[in-house]
């Protein structure tokens, strides 16, 4: 029979009556093996004929001669045997039964014609696991090549929790999980037993940069994305933080009202101002709304996680924004200002602010007033605000005006002593000699101060006798010091006019005749241009050669550094200007030389007419050998003519 294929039924009752029924057929073939014994023995019987395999069979009835099972008798084992076995698939999770423990495994009973075996290492979150408990296992395999079955807790797990997770991401709901360690951007959290990723900006509203602190701990979160290929999940803590910060901004935004004080946190500090955490919602507090007075930084005044009171001063719904403020807390101090502050009085300041114009001064938080220039000295002279005033700095000065309405105050420093100038005459008089500080230089001359408020100008043409200055800064420098004479005082204007080579008398009056027109003197170009060359001359002086005053008797020009010798062709006194020429001295002396040549010629032709007329008048009659004489000395003058024609052409 078909139902004797299984041998290894473990319910008792259907062994039972299997055995029952191969022991009662096991009888039947031995009583009817009997039978045909005896009646062979006793009684001969036709011999039957052999059917062929087409012919009619009934295979329903046994060889054996016995009676076959009624239909219902069939259908009652058949659901006998059919409900023995399960019905099993690769990758189907279903209930097994712990029926052992060993060491190392757990035996499963799953109803399969085997047991499958689990590694204890996936039964670690069950302490106390014992014979006859239930678990949810997976079937990997229902019979690998050794013909056993493969169970697998942990891949059951995976698959419960991806289903979870795949639920709970579609439907929003919060979820907890175990930070079970830390990776590179983040953490791994274990949820329903499958580990997910935590991005670092995920954890908290705030930036997170130390990740140990959160590793072991069991937190809230909320599934934001999942990958269904790799079965791959995100978690995120801070969309938890921020719907309440969401739930709390909306409930403090629907009680708001300009005007209202609010306790704040300072959350984070800025060049342009703090942002203060309201329970909830951010506001932003400005730098000009921390104080009254200046500051540069917002960290002069708050400090991080600092609690303080603040007051709104505008918001808006929309882009949730809302303006806070914390001076407005109290009172302007241009509204309280002392007695002390009036017109009149000496007050003390410190720099807040410096421009072109002035300085401002804070004598009180909120309250602070300007120094212009024209009221920082009594001189007369330009003066750069931001070289006298220092960011930092403390100052004494006198309110000269003070309008609370427009909240202004003008401050002097030059009246805190009395005005220089209405004494100058005294200290300063026309002709005397004093040595002051060079304060600024212009193209057009130099500025000096002599006392403090008390100053005057070198025009540049005033700084030296003997040369020609480009720009002063080729004289003198900033910061030092110099010798200088009165020359003039205008006392309206607080002018003194000054000089510097007046100290000494004009070298112009005695060099006159020392280079006079003709004069030979040694000189060294010290710079050329297109015009000519500047050649440095005795005495400091300065001389002018002009490019065709420069060639050399071999044709070729003086350059730059070179020395030789000038001769002046020019000397003005009024215009201290002094024209030197080397041309003209090589030119001059090729003159001398053929004027000399030409009068030397001229001498020897007067000896030779001299002489002719001597002889003439000794000899009374001519004789040949006087005419030889004659011709000699004919030929001699003719000749002398000759050289002395050369030499006056």
């Amino acid at each position: 029979m078909p139902y004797l294929c299984c041998p290894d039924l473990k319910t008792s009752g259907i062994i039972n009556m299997f055995e029952n029924l191969i022991q009662k057929h096991l009888n039947a073939d031995v009583q009817e093996s009997a039978s045909s014994e005896t009646t062979e023995a006793t009684t001969a019987t036709p011999k039957v004929p052999v059917q062929t395999a087409h012919d009619d069979f009934d295979w329903s009835v046994d060889k054996r001669n016995v009676t076959s099972y009624t239909k219902e008798e069939k259908e009652k084992y058949d659901t006998v045997y059919d409900n023995t076995f399960v019905q099993l698939n690769d990758g189907e999770l279903m209930k097994g039964l712990v029926v052992g423990l060993t060491k190392t495994d757990v035996v499963l009973n799953i109803g399969f014609k085997s047991d499958g075996l689990i590694s204890l290492n996936e039964f670690r979150d069950l302490q106390n696991l014992k014979v006859g408990d239930e678990v949810e296992v997976m079937i990997v395999e229902k019979e690998d090549r050794d013909g056993h079955l493969n169970l697998s807790r942990r891949q059951a797990r995976i698959t419960r929790a991806w289903e979870r997770i795949m639920e709970v991401h579609k439907t929003g709901e919060v979820i907890t999980g175990i930070v079970t360690s830390k990776t590179k951007g983040g953490l791994i959290v274990d949820v329903f037993g499958m580990e997910t990723f935590l991005p670092g900006s995920q954890i908290d509203v705030k930036p997170v940069t130390d990740y140990d602190q959160f590793v072991g701990k069991t937190m809230e979160f909320k599934v934001v994305k999942i990958n269904e290929t790799i079965k791959n999940a995100v978690v995120s803590h801070k969309a938890l933080i921020e719907s309440d910060i969401e739930a709390q901004r909306a409930e403090i935004m629907s009680k708001l009202e300009k005007g209202q004080v609010l306790e704040g946190t300072v959350k984070n500090i800025t060049d342009f101002g703090a942002f203060m955490d309201l329970g909830g919602l951010d506001g932003l507090l400005y730098i000009t709304d921390i104080s009254w007075g200046r500051i540069s930084h917002p960290g002069e005044v708050l400090k991080m996680d600092q609690k303080i009171n603040v007051v709104v001063l505008d918001f808006d719904d929309e882009k949730k924004r809302i303006s806070l403020g914390l001076k407005q807390l109290t009172p302007h101090p241009w509204d309280v200002l002392s007695e002390n502050i009036a017109e009149g009085n000496i007050v003390k300041g410190k720099v807040v602010n410096i421009e072109d114009y002035g300085a401002f001064l804070e004598i009180m938080p909120g309250v602070e007033g300007l120094v212009h220039v024209s009221e920082i000295t009594w001189a007369n002279t330009p003066i750069n605000a931001k070289e006298f005033f220092k960011l930092g700095d403390e100052h004494e000065a006198k309110i000269v005006t003070l309008d609370k309405a427009s909240r202004k105050m003008s401050l002097s420093i030059k009246q805190l002593s009395p005005d220089p100038w209405n004494d100058i005459e005294v200290k300063f008089a026309e002709g005397s000699r004093h040595t002051g500080l060079v304060k600024n230089i212009t193209n057009y001359g130099v500025f000096v101060e002599l006392a403090p408020g008390i100053g005057g100008m070198i025009h540049i043409s005033d700084l030296s006798w003997l040369k020609r200055f480009n720009h002063p800064s080729e004289y003198t420098k900033v910061a030092a010091n110099i010798d200088v004479v009165i020359m003039g005082i205008d006392k309206e204007n607080r002018k003194l006019q000054l000089g510097h080579k007046q100290l000494e008398e004009d070298p112009w009056n005695t060099l006159q005749d020392t280079f006079a027109i003709g004069t030979i003197h040694e000189g060294t170009v010290s710079r050329r241009d297109d015009k000519g060359a500047t050649v440095q001359l005795p005495y400091g002086l300065e001389g002018f050669a002009p490019n065709r005053h420069l060639t050399k008797e071999d044709g070729k020009s003086i350059g730059a550094d070179e020395q030789a010798q000038f001769m002046v062709i020019e000397f003005d006194r009024n215009e201290k200007r002094i024209v030197v020429s080397h041309t003209r001295i090589w030119e001059q002396s090729q003159v001398e030389e053929k004027d000399a040549a030409r009068k030397e010629a001229k001498v020897e032709s007067d000896k030779t007419k001299k002489a002719v007329k001597n002889i003439q008048s000794k000899v009374e009659k001519a004789t040949l050998g006087d005419l030889g004489v004659l011709a000699d000395l004919k030929k001699k003058m003719e000749g002398g003519d000759t050289e002395e024609t050369k030499a006056a052409e």
